[in-house]
């Protein structure tokens, strides 16, 4: 992924800050947005990508649109070090993605010749014809690199710092699985969770005046009920395990000096 493609924007495409790798999400398709279908694959693109250290720091969903596509996708390459797409690289008409995304890097698209062999020996092994539809899904923007498809082997691909998937859940899974291999890793962010057993209102000063204290620590307040009341689930997350640890034990001191309940976490 080192080599300078065509069509890539300036150096600072892929850029990390620091050991920050960081990644986006550009979901395609009129029938997420619809609500036709319910997307399966946010969630599990970011819980992978933890996994790598490699921190989510933005999600869009864009419809079977070119220029929207083209459009979202240089914004969001341009400010993080990968690009995940899922969707729209079947074999209709409104399967555009990688029609959009040789147009995003300025380059021709055409039949690859590696994923072409490896369709037509799947096709081959199951006595089906590959048809100019289904031939539609090897054709690779130039410069792009395939990502291995398992399951129906019609691939995926990726060209500068974009990974292009497809939508259904279960391919998506071996394609991330298969492009995880080539992706650059960082820290891996750990997290910690106070229980407290008031409502958010109450403890929010309380909680301001430590984040403050802690700027390098992520925290995050979310409202639960237990039996009917409302509780706060307090989530702080570093890369720094020392300084995790002693914002969650000072957060945890405060609030019982302060005589708030703290429930088991």
């Amino acid at each position: 992924m080192d080599k300078q493609l065509p069509g890539r924007p300036p150096s600072d495409e892929g850029a990390s800050d620091g050991d920050r790798v960081t990644a986006a999400i550009l979901v395609i398709g009129d029938e997420i947005l619809s609500g036709r279908t319910k997307d399966q694959n946010i969630g599990a693109i970011a819980d992978h990508l933890g996994e790598l250290g490699i921190d989510l720091i933005e999600v869009r969903i864009v419809p079977d649109q070119e220029d929207a596509i083209v459009e979202a996708l240089n914004a969001l390459r341009a400010k993080s070090t990968y690009v995940f797409t899922t969707g729209g690289i079947g074999p209709t008409h409104d399967d555009i993605t990688a029609d959009a995304v040789a147009k995003a890097f300025g380059v021709p698209i055409d039949v690859d010749p590696q994923a072409r062999a490896l369709m037509q020996a799947y096709y081959d092994s199951r006595n089906l014809t590959l048809t100019p539809a289904r031939l539609r899904m090897a054709r690779i923007p130039a410069g792009g690199r395939l990502v291995l498809n398992e399951v129906s082997a019609a691939p995926g691909f990726l060209i500068g710092n974009v990974i292009v998937m497809a939508g259904v859940p279960a391919i998506m899974r071996v394609m991330l699985n298969d492009v995880s291999r080539h992706l650059k890793r960082g820290r891996r962010t750990q997290s910690r969770v106070v229980e407290v057993l008031h409502p958010e209102s109450e403890i929010a000063e309380l909680l301001r005046s430590h984040a403050r204290e802690f700027p390098a620590v992520s925290m995050g307040s979310y409202p639960k009920t237990i039996d009917g009341r409302w509780t706060a689930e307090i989530v702080l997350r570093s890369r720094d395990a020392d300084l995790l640890e002693r914002a969650a034990g000072g957060l945890r001191a405060k609030l019982t000096a302060g005589g708030f309940r703290l429930g088991t976490d």
